[in-house]
């Protein structure tokens, strides 16, 4: 095709081959004037690539491509004078293939669309084709609603006065048009939503105004085209009437509305109808785009692009100066590759070559784009306020006239100007320009149109939301169109507006820099449309006005430089050119082909035509090779050319060697055929033959194989007469065996069933005697068992009571616990001894620190007044430089004197005879002052500026000297502090183990039977009393522990301490089993406890009264009991009383067990009489409750299962005590009321189990019926996928569509019958509610009605329904002393941080806690406050030490000791910390106590907690940072190659999951957004992110310098890359400013040391200075280690390293090698007060505060 005369397929197919061929991109660019064919060529281009290449899959890639055209010449062509099918928009469409070269998709640019003509059009044009195919099918059913009619009742159709063009039906066009819609996956309803945009466009532009008066208009009332308009477009009708005759003028203070008159209202009218449609273009644009997108990679592309042609008319104005621009750039890329390259390359080869002149359009260019070109004054007369056309006209003549040759300016016109483009001289009228350079709509009407309810036309403005990239900004006049994100990007108004003020210019060249940009990356192929004639008519043409574009196009110099020069070269393709001429070709250029230029190397001609050579022939030398073969092939000389790399030849020598090539290989290819066909033949020869002997040996094995069938025939059927016979005979035979042996066994069977039932009942005798006799037995054993094992039972608990009462007794003994534990005392004294020293430590340490201070302080104080000094000679300066000031003035007024003079002498040359002498006199003296002036102010302002730089430069040095220094000092000390701390945490934590230690030595439980009797609830009592003893003892001792070291050990407190603990610990281990099982009981039996507070104040009176009433009882029963054995001894005989006769010991026994027995009683009368006082006093005397109630009481509050059974287990055997000695014991009747209330708790219990273990089975039951139901709703979910798959795919989604329907109204029905059942439940607890306060009221007149007239008196009667205020919260949290150990416990202890962090605000435990603080200040309770405070710190420390692993729970507690300690500075009434609250948070300062020493202890406790934090981020990312930065390949393929020599090491990680760079970025990212839940002070956050990065740079560079395999090139860039990611996670999280850079400052010296040059002593130089972060062992060590991955690296050299050395050498630093990865940098705590006002807090109840009540 491509030896044809020129066509476009030409050009397509040599587009298509080239990118086939060598893997690059082509572009084919299509230009020329409007009217010369540009469309259609683009759009045969597009036909060829699609029916050549076909598509990549089965989805008609190609239709679709092909299927944009109607759309886009529908929506962006139009009719004008000089083409029936105009386009207005440039558009540049890149095709995408894939590695076979078939088509994928397709991608569409657009540039600078004509919105003018939307609202306009001139004399015999039309607007675009789409406004009048929709009026033409207007009568269609489904446009009815448009209201549309014929074209000339729209003003905007009609002002062209040619609605229709010839040979063109619109209603077919637009039947193709929604065909091409619907083949691009755009769909009904998004259609007829255009077609409505459109419809309502035209309504629009019918819309009349009125005018009131010269300032203002109006719109009549009810117009219908507006209120059609509001219709189509979902609006409101009265907001677009109102901002369509006004708009909103805003000011720095206030906003104005402004009425605006008729003529402005038309134009923002018209601006608006631009605006929508350029809105609705730019949409389609997309969704074409996203239609002609696949996800398949794309491999290359070919662009075509149709761009509009150079335009000159009567009155140009922006619109045709942008599109000459763009044409201007066009050329000037078409020069550069046909020309300037081209001979470019004749010269760099050193071919003789004279240079051919050429048209260069660069001066055009500048004049419109360079600095002051007309574009940038354009820009800048708008950014003017009062900027207009005339101004604009006037700053180009001052700025181009008679300075560039290419711009002229008209006579007759002072608004016009006059540029020579590469076709012609254009007129532009500046008329407008501003205008449609800034593109103004106003903001009202986007608004009200963004309101719409129409969801498609909020659509269209999304993208005003989003950045406007430079080539999708709007003019208007044109549209230049991109891409746009598919994502909105969020931006602040302010930065919407500043994007919206760039000008249409400035984005129309950002968008054709980048068309360049795309046209240069490609093989250009031009195809240069040529207009015949100016009048549209068939089989014209005119030959001038051919020439002309051709001379304009710059083809004749083309032509020139073809015939001249060497158009045939290997090795690079030159642009193809093909001008296409629309009529017939004139003979002077028919010949006019497209050019192929080639350069061809030497190696690439000898590989092409290798086959014309000889064997002889080739040479190592490739170039005198190609010399040898072009002598015998081309004799003539002239018709080649050798340059340095390439070889040039003339017009038809390629050919020829072409020709030659071919017939060698023709010649080659008969002689392959004739071998092959005679191959061929001798095949078929001998696959014949062997088919011939196939067929005979098939032949003769069947004749075989019947003969030998009839032999088995006769041999068979002499077996079947054999077999018949044998068979007849032996079928008599047996049916009379048959017979015989049923006989038989009749018989047989008889005689066995007698056999059997004899044996069958002998054996069940003798089972019935087994099993009596077993039972007989049995029962006798059990009844012994029972016996023994009672005896036994009373026997223990005998022995078990009195080994209990000795170890009372010596429990109760000090001196015991003395003796034994005299050296536990000793190092526990010793202990006290170091932690006191310590304390001086640290006292001295921080007498120091305060001396540091106040002599920073008084050197603040002195650099202060050198400042101050420096700011004193400053204005000393400043005075003389006004001096100087003044007398430059005075010179210039002498200036200006003496030119006044000069004129004056001029004026009056009559006078100036007689003052000549004076003047010049008088000059002469002015120039000499003026002279001497201008030294002594040049000497004044250098002595000034040196003076004021050198104090300005030793004051700077100095006080950064001194800053750095101080803040070293400062740092050091902060470090030595915090080390302290960490080790004193250290030394109390080894304190603790000791005591738990010790705890552990004296509490060895003995071994025995353990079991549990009827003394379990009096124990458990006795346990819970000592255990609050103790507790209440020891809150004291470990509030005052933190503070005051030196108060001595008493023994007494540390026993009490040791039962506490070993308490604390068996309820620990026995809470800690059932907590997460039990949860929801525990709540249960919690939200009781809050209902009934009464009882617990009962409780609490029980426990005073049982202690008292227990010591009284001790006494009296050890009175009697002393006395009863004085009395036995006295009264009994000698014998019988001895003390080791039988009887003595039993009846001893018997008193001891009976006074143990009578103290149990006791105890448990006294519990019951005590709980029923407090209900007396609690409750009325109605409704007083029995003995069962208090036990269902005690019941509820066991915590699980094992509790209640094991109190069962002890009741029931407290029962078994016999009657009598009930009887006998119960002298007043107490015990045998106890024993009927323990018979009622048994039943109690037992109904409690019943009901529980019901309430578990309805639980499982419920949980199984959910289960069902889940399992029903999956099958029916499976079965409906199973159905919609089977279905089409536009049937499938209206199935998923239905059953989502349904989905949702059965979920509706159900939250709405929840609704109604809740709505129920809320009126039934109301009308209760109603009734206990009718019952309530009754009660109280009762009461009213027992009290006595005085008490009536003297107390007023509150009516009941009297509604009540609101209270006024002052942020404070009231609670009872006794409740501090529970709101220790749920806030602290038991809170789970993840819970906290997820559903409550930030810091919400250290604002409760605050406010607690709060309410204690307020109450003046200093002991409250200090209990609290310490309980606090203690629970804190006690969480951590328990999960101190955990990161979220040490974060957690770091951020809310972090807010309390900023709560307790923020309320504290210092001025410093005030200045930063609200007034309404002054008011919540705390008033009565100074709490600095709580602030500085919590801030030791935040100091330790973020070195705990620190170090489980070091143990977490430990095993991450070596596998993550070093051994792990980020970038694959750097490190492929091993450094030779080394054995390949194996990593301990890689055994457990290899961990990646990606690893550790997303612990960081968990890491930070965990701490960012937690609320975190952001300075606190940047701390801990520098000590991060320190640790995986510290520990990343040690590995580095201890292994040899890590010390390569391809490693150090390696390792850039990684410290690059991370960089890049501090910019996403805004961390850069943290100082974590800097931590890694020696990695990445260390990562460039491997990357530099190691072999000059400049490059040692250059290691020197950039290596400032690494010490010289360091440098020395990595260069010693680095290997050489491949040959191209050397070996560092051993003189380099010492020359390192020797230029290192002065260098003090340290002579450590690693790094300390374990240092910690010290923290600080900057002040962040919190905005939340504390009285808008609300408490959970998920909390589990309820007994904390808001004041």
């Amino acid at each position: 095709m491509g030896d044809m005369d020129p066509h476009i397929f030409a050009v397509a197919e040599e587009a298509y081959k080239q990118m086939a061929r060598d893997e690059r991109n082509q572009s084919i660019i299509v230009s020329g004037e409007s009217g010369a064919g540009k469309t259609v060529s683009a759009k045969y281009a597009m036909r060829y690539f699609a029916t050549v290449s076909g598509s990549a899959s089965e989805a008609n890639v190609e239709e679709k491509v092909l299927a944009s055209n109607p759309i886009m010449e529908s929506i962006g062509n139009a009719k004008t004078t000089r083409n029936d099918n105009s386009s207005r928009f440039g558009k540049y469409i890149e095709i995408g293939f894939d590695k076979r070269y078939r088509i994928i998709g397709a991608n569409m640019r657009t540039y600078l669309l004509e919105k003018s003509r939307v609202v306009f059009q001139a004399e015999e044009e039309r607007n675009y084709h789409i406004f009048y195919q929709l009026c033409a099918s207007a009568k269609l059913p489904e446009f009815n609603m448009l209201r549309l009619g014929n074209a000339n009742n729209f003003n905007y159709t009609k002002q062209g006065g040619s609605p229709m063009i010839e040979g063109v039906d619109d209603a077919k066009e637009m039947a193709h048009t929604r065909q091409a819609c619907t083949l691009l996956g755009i769909s009904d309803s998004y259609q007829m939503g255009i077609f409505r945009i459109l419809a309502g466009i035209l309504h629009l532009g019918n819309v009349g105004f009125t005018s009131r008066d010269s300032d203002s208009c109006t719109i009549p009332p009810k117009h219908e085209p507006l209120s059609i308009f509001c219709d189509l477009m979902g609006v409101d009708y009265d907001e677009m009437c109102h901002w369509l005759c006004h708009r909103k003028l805003a000011t720095a203070t206030e906003t104005y509305i402004k009425p605006i008159s008729k003529l402005q209202a038309t134009n923002a009218r018209d601006a608006l109808a631009k605006h929508i449609y350029a809105k609705l273009f730019n949409w389609i644009v997309d969704h074409v785009n996203q239609a002609l997108h696949s996800a398949v990679k794309q491999h290359s592309f070919i662009g075509v692009l149709d761009i509009y042609g150079f335009e000159t008319f009567e009155i140009n104005s922006f619109e045709q100066f942008c599109i000459n621009y763009a044409n201007e750039k066009l050329q000037q890329q078409f020069n550069m590759h046909v020309f300037k390259l081209e001979q470019e390359e004749y010269m760099k080869e050193q071919i003789p070559w004279t240079l051919i002149d050429f048209y260069d359009n660069q001066p055009c260019i500048n004049l419109i784009e360079s600095k002051l070109g007309i574009l940038d004054l354009l820009d800048e007369e708008c950014k003017m306020p009062k900027g207009t056309d005339d101004t604009w006209a006037q700053k180009l003549y001052n700025t181009h006239l008679n300075k560039c040759a290419l711009f002229e300016k008209p006579r007759l016109s002072n608004k016009a100007f006059i540029i020579q483009h590469f076709a012609d001289k254009v007129e532009y009228q500046c008329e407008g320009f501003l205008e449609k350079n800034k593109d103004t709509v106003f903001e009202e009407q986007i608004k009200v149109l963004k309101s719409s309810k129409f969801k498609m036309l909020p659509e269209l403005f999304q993208d005003d939301e989003k950045a406007i990239s430079p080539t999708s900004a709007t003019s208007s006049g044109r549209t230049p169109l991109t891409r746009t994100p598919s994502k909105p990007t969020k931006g602040r108004p302010g930065q919407m507006a500043k994007e919206h003020k760039k000008t249409v210019g400035h984005q129309f060249r950002n968008s054709l820099h980048l068309l360049m940009e795309t046209l240069n990356a490609t093989t250009p192929h031009y195809v240069r449309c040529i207009k015949p004639n100016d009048f549209k008519f068939p089989f014209t043409f005119d030959e001038k006005r051919a020439v002309q574009q051709l001379r304009a196009c710059g083809v004749l110099e083309t032509i020139r430089i073809s015939a001249a020069g060497f158009p045939s070269r290997w090795a690079w393709h030159f642009p193809n050119i093909i001008w296409i001429l629309m009529g017939e070709v004139p003979a002077s250029l028919d010949k006019l082909t497209c050019f192929s230029f080639y350069r061809w190397t030497y190696q690439e001609f000898f590989s092409r035509y290798r086959v014309l050579m000889k064997q002889k022939d080739v040479l190592s030398d490739r170039k005198q090779t190609c010399k040898n073969v072009l002598e015998k092939l081309i004799l003539d000389k002239d018709k080649y050319q050798f340059g340095k790399t390439k070889i040039f030849f003339r017009a038809g020598q390629v050919a020829y060697l072409e020709k030659l090539r071919a017939d060698k290989l023709r010649a080659a290819c008969i002689r392959i055929q004739k071998t092959i066909r005679g191959w061929l033949l001798r095949k078929k020869y001998l696959r014949m033959r062997k088919a011939a002997i196939t067929v005979q040996r098939y032949v003769r094995g069947h004749q075989a194989r019947c003969y030998a069938k009839f032999l088995r025939r006769t041999k068979a059927a002499t077996i079947i007469q054999k077999y018949w016979r044998m068979y007849t005979v032996r079928r008599r035979y047996k049916i009379r065996r048959t017979a015989t042996i049923v006989l038989q066994s009749y018989l047989r069977g008889y005689l066995a069933r007698n056999r059997y039932r004899k044996i069958l009942r002998e054996h069940k005798a003798v089972i019935i005697q087994k099993w009596v006799r077993g039972w007989l037995a049995r029962t006798y054993y059990k009844r012994s068992m029972h016996a023994i094992i009672y005896l036994q039972c009373c026997f223990r608990r005998m022995m078990a009571k009195r080994e209990l009462k000795k170890l009372k007794i010596e429990a109760r003994s000090v001196e015991r616990y003395k003796k034994l534990h005299i050296g536990m005392e000793n190092k526990i004294m010793q202990l006290q001894r170091k932690v006191d020293e310590q304390n001086k430590d640290y006292k001295c340490l921080m007498e120091k620190l305060t001396n540091l201070e106040g002599i920073y302080n008084t050197e603040t104080e002195k650099l202060r007044s050198d400042l101050e000094r420096l700011q004193l000679s400053e204005e000393e300066a400043r005075i003389a430089t006004g001096r100087v000031l003044s007398l430059q003035e005075e010179i210039a007024k002498l200036r200006k004197d003496l030119e006044q003079t000069q004129s004056e002498k001029k004026s009056i040359e009559e006078r100036a005879d007689r003052y000549k002498q004076e003047t010049e006199q008088l000059v002469s003296d002015l120039k000499e002052e003026n002279s001497l002036l201008k030294q002594e102010k040049e000497a004044l302002n250098h002595l000034i500026v040196e003076q004021a730089k050198e104090m300005t430069e030793t004051m700077e040095k100095k006080l950064v000297e001194e800053t750095k220094q101080l803040e070293l000092d400062l740092n050091d000390e902060r470090l030595r502090y915090q080390n302290l701390l960490n080790e004193f945490s250290r030394l109390e934590e080894r304190y603790d183990d000791l005591k738990e230690e010790m705890t552990l030595m004296v509490n060895v439980p003995k071994p025995g039977h353990k079991r549990t009797d009827s003394t379990h609830s009096s124990n458990e009592s006795e346990y819970t009393f000592s255990s609050e003893i103790a507790e209440t003892e020891d809150i004291p001792s470990r509030t005052e522990e933190p503070s005051e070291k030196k108060v001595p050990l008493d023994m007494s407190l540390f026993l009490k301490l040791q039962k506490r603990v070993t308490e604390l610990e068996q309820e620990k281990q026995v809470m800690q089993d059932e907590l997460d099982r039990k949860e929801e009981q525990v709540l249960r039996s919690k939200a009781k406890e809050e209902e009934r507070p009464q009882i617990r104040g009962a409780e609490l009176e029980y426990e005073s009264l049982k202690r008292q009433e227990l010591e009284s009882e001790n006494k009296k029963l050890k009175n009697e009991l002393n006395e009863l054995r004085k009395a036995l001894s006295e009264k009994s005989a000698p014998e019988m009383t001895a003390p080791g006769a039988p009887a003595y010991r039993v009846l001893m026994e018997q008193l001891t067990s009976v006074s143990e027995e009578l103290d149990v009683r006791k105890e448990e009368v006294l519990i019951l009489r005590s709980q029923l006082v407090s209900q007396k006093e609690a409750i009325q005397p109605k409704n007083t409750m029995t003995d069962s109630t208090i036990l269902l009481e005690d019941v509820q509050k066991m915590k699980d299962k094992g509790e209640i059974a094991q109190a069962y287990i002890g009741l029931k055997e407290t029962n078994r005590s016999p009657a009598m000695d009930c009887h006998e014991l119960n002298e007043d009747g107490e015990l045998w009321l106890v024993y009927e209330g323990l018979k009622q708790a048994n039943r109690l219990l037992e109904s409690q189990l019943q009901s529980q273990k019901r309430s578990h089975e309805n639980e499982a039951e419920a949980l199984r019926g959910e289960i069902q139901s889940l399992k029903e709703e999956n099958n029916r979910q499976q079965q409906l996928l199973a159905q919609n798959l089977q279905l089409p795919p536009e049937a499938r989604i209206e199935a998923s569509l239905q059953h989502e329907i349904t989905r949702l109204t059965n979920e509706n029905l159900d939250l709405m019958e929840q609704l109604e059942k809740q709505d129920k439940t809320v009126r039934k607890l109301k009308k209760q509610l109603k009734v206990f306060a009718k019952k309530i009221g009754e009660l109280e007149v009762g009461q009213m009605e027992n009290i006595s007239p005085g008490q009536i008196i003297d107390e007023p009667i509150r009516p009941v329904n009297i509604p009540r205020k609101e209270k006024d919260f002052q942020g404070m949290l009231e609670y009872k002393k006794e409740d501090e150990q529970k709101l220790v416990k749920n806030l602290i202890l038991e809170l789970k941080p993840r819970g906290v962090a997820v559903n409550l605000i930030p810091g919400l435990p250290a604002y409760i806690l605050f406010m607690c603080v709060r309410h204690a200040d307020y109450l003046n309770d200093d002991q409250k406050v200090r209990s609290l405070l310490t309980s606090t710190i203690n629970s804190i420390k006690k969480v951590l030490k328990k999960r101190g692993d955990d990161f979220e729970t040490v974060s957690f507690w770091l951020s809310n000791t972090c807010r309390f300690l900023h709560c307790l500075k923020q309320y504290s009434g210092e001025e410093g910390f005030m200045k930063h609250n609200t007034s309404r948070q002054n008011e919540h300062c705390l008033t009565n106590f100074d709490l600095a020493e709580y602030r500085q202890v919590l801030s030791d406790l935040a100091i330790q907690i973020y070195q705990q934090l620190v170090r489980v981020l070091e143990n977490i990312l430990q095993p991450m940072i070596v596998s993550g930065m070093l051994e792990h390949e980020t970038i694959q393929g750097v490190s492929g190659v091993k450094p030779t020599g080394l054995r390949k090491r194996t990593s301990s990680i890689a055994d457990e999951g290899t961990y990646t760079l990606d690893s550790i970025l997303r612990q960081l990212n968990s890491f930070h957004s965990v701490m960012c839940q937690h609320g975190m002070d952001p300075e606190l956050i940047k701390q801990v992110v520098k000590q991060m990065f320190y640790i995986v740079g510290a520990v990343t560079l040690n590995n580095l310098l201890l292994r040899k395999d890590m010390c390569s090139w391809s490693k150090g860039m390696q390792i850039r890359y990684n410290v690059s990611q991370l960089e890049e996670w501090l910019r996403d999280k805004n961390l850069m400013n943290s100082g974590a850079k800097e931590t890694l400052e020696p990695l990445i010296q260390a990562a460039q040391l491997l990357q530099v040059k190691k072999k000059t002593d400049d490059d040692a130089e250059a290691i020197c200075s950039m290596c400032n972060a690494l010490t010289t062992a360091q440098i020395v060590k990595v260069l010693n280690l680095y290997t050489p991955v491949n040959e191209f690296e050397e070996r560092v050299s051993v003189s380099f390293i010492r020359t390192i050395q020797m230029r290192l050498r002065d260098r003090k630093d340290s002579p450590q090698l690693l790094m300390d990865a374990k240092h910690i940098f010290p923290v600080t705590f900057p002040f962040n007060p919190s905005s939340l006002a504390l009285e808008t807090i609300q408490i959970p109840a998920s909390l589990g505060l309820g007994f904390i009540s808001r004041v």
